[in-house]
């Protein structure tokens, strides 16, 4: 799966270190719902990982942006 994501972020011509950030934050998404498919998740796993990131992960709000841009294009 995430090799398809890698191939469609090169289609779209997306950098190298936007590819990266991408497939990494799509590998942390899809390993804290016990590597559950990304089809199989909705609404309420991205918030619930969202508020993980927030919370836990005390990151700024412009991380928490890219990582739910990564989740979008998923």
């Amino acid at each position: 799966m995430l090799d398809q994501l890698r191939d469609r972020l090169r289609l779209k011509h997306y950098s190298i270190r936007t590819e990266t950030q991408h497939v990494q934050w799509a590998s942390y998404y899809i390993i804290f719902h016990d590597k559950r498919h990304p089809k199989d998740m909705g609404a309420r796993e991205v918030e619930r990982f969202l508020m993980h990131l927030a919370i836990e992960g005390n990151v700024a709000a412009a991380t928490q942006n890219q990582a739910l841009s990564t989740l979008l294009f998923l």
